[in-house]
């Protein structure tokens, strides 16, 4: 019997070792990593660049607290800044912390403007994590159910609906913010209209509030670009990173630039283990290499052969609802709850997981190829044709 809190429902495997983008169980069978962790394992597993890196790092210093400069997390706020535009960061563990923080900036802008009852603008379906300020703006029922009371400050509004944030400012003076993911992964690999982001942008400059992308399953290259919102040739206020960043160390960022710059000061928020020289080295290594492998580019390429491979090979079934996603980050929604496919999937040797019940979920690493994108569909595409049924025998 195992001691560990009953909080996870997890899959019958354990894995030993891993290479790119394949897993090795305790067995020895491989498995054909579709997943990269939830996103975080953007450069694969082991990659000899970043071994190599933390390996030396681990070797001269772990931590030390922000009470001290820390030369690494300052080279890195410096290459994160260069790449978004944006003026300051403050380094969290996790995407949950980051966007805590994110949350607090927001309390913190609004009070200095004379507004403290500061609310945020906030979407259906939304995923911003699993601390109480940060349930309270995700859209999911199913995750705040038995933690009441949440706390307040929160408009929830339908994702992609301009008119529905209109709406929700004529209907509250309190509203300093907007927040939402660019590319909803939680909520079922949703791209949101690039016009749509404009006009967000656009309405938060006319009303002086601070526009906030949730930048953590979708940032880091995920897309094709650095990070989702350049898509749509935007820059927000504030930004939060998380997963991919620091390749499985854990590291988050709050990223503030505009309005928000200054926001927050000494004694305003903080954290222990946050921005440390280890998880600062591997997101520093991190974006060097994915720059230096050229791995934006191959991100596109290969998420539009996989998504072109599953367009042909289930082209006609009924069953499938759609095939979206930007980058290798993808979701083949289904007409019916498919969960089953996940473990089905793992009997074959591919690691994938559902969302939103009906939506397949495909994050692979950064560095996959050709050859293990077209092994994706062709693990896949047979297990779904038989789960929804070819059309003649749905029709019959």
């Amino acid at each position: 019997m195992s001691h560990l809190m009953n909080t996870y429902a997890r899959l019958p495997v354990a894995f030993a070792r891993g290479k790119g983008a394949w897993l090795t169980d305790e067995d020895g069978r491989e498995y054909l990593d579709a997943l990269a962790g939830i996103a975080v394992n953007g450069l694969g597993h082991a990659h000899p660049k970043l071994v190599a890196a933390l390996a030396e790092q681990v070797g001269r210093l772990i931590h030390v607290s922000n009470i001290y400069r820390i030369p690494e997390q300052e080279a890195l706020a410096d290459r994160i800044c260069a790449l978004t535009g944006m003026d300051e960061v403050f380094f969290a563990n996790s995407g949950s912390e980051a966007n805590e923080g994110a949350l607090k900036l927001v309390r913190m802008y609004g009070h200095k403007r004379g507004n403290p009852q500061a609310q945020t603008i906030v979407m259906e379906h939304a995923w911003h994590g699993r601390t109480l300020a940060t349930l309270a703006a995700t859209g999911s029922e199913k995750a705040r159910k038995g933690f009441d009371p949440l706390p307040s400050g929160f408009v929830r509004v339908p994702y992609n609906d301009v008119a529905a944030v209109e709406a929700a400012a004529a209907a509250d003076p309190r509203v300093q913010a907007v927040w939402l993911e660019v590319l909803q992964g939680e909520g079922g690999i949703r791209v949101a209209d690039a016009e749509y982001l404009r006009a967000l942008r656009r309405l938060c400059d006319a009303r002086g509030w601070l526009l906030m992308v949730d930048e953590v399953q979708c940032g880091i290259g995920r897309t094709g670009k650095w990070f989702g919102y350049e898509w749509a040739g935007i820059r927000p206020d504030v930004i939060t990173l998380a997963k991919g960043l620091g390749s499985g160390v854990p590291i988050g960022a709050v990223v503030a630039g505009g309005l928000a710059t200054g926001t927050l000061g000494p004694g305003s928020h903080g954290t222990t283990f946050g921005g440390g020289p280890l998880a600062c080295r591997a997101a520093l290594e991190t974006l060097r290499i994915i720059e230096e492998e050229k791995l934006l580019a191959n991100a596109a390429q290969m998420g539009q052969r996989i998504r072109d491979g599953f367009a042909a090979a289930l082209r006609g079934l009924v069953g499938v609802v759609a095939i979206r996603g930007q980058g290798l980050m993808i979701g083949i929604e289904l007409d019916r709850p498919c969960g089953d496919l996940v473990g089905q999937a793992l009997e074959k040797r591919l690691l994938i997981n559902v969302t939103q019940d009906r939506v397949i979920r495909l994050l692979p690493p950064l560095v996959i190829d050709a050859r293990e994108a077209d092994e994706i569909v062709s693990r896949l595409a047979p297990l779904v044709r038989a789960f929804v049924g070819t059309p003649a025998q749905r029709a019959a």
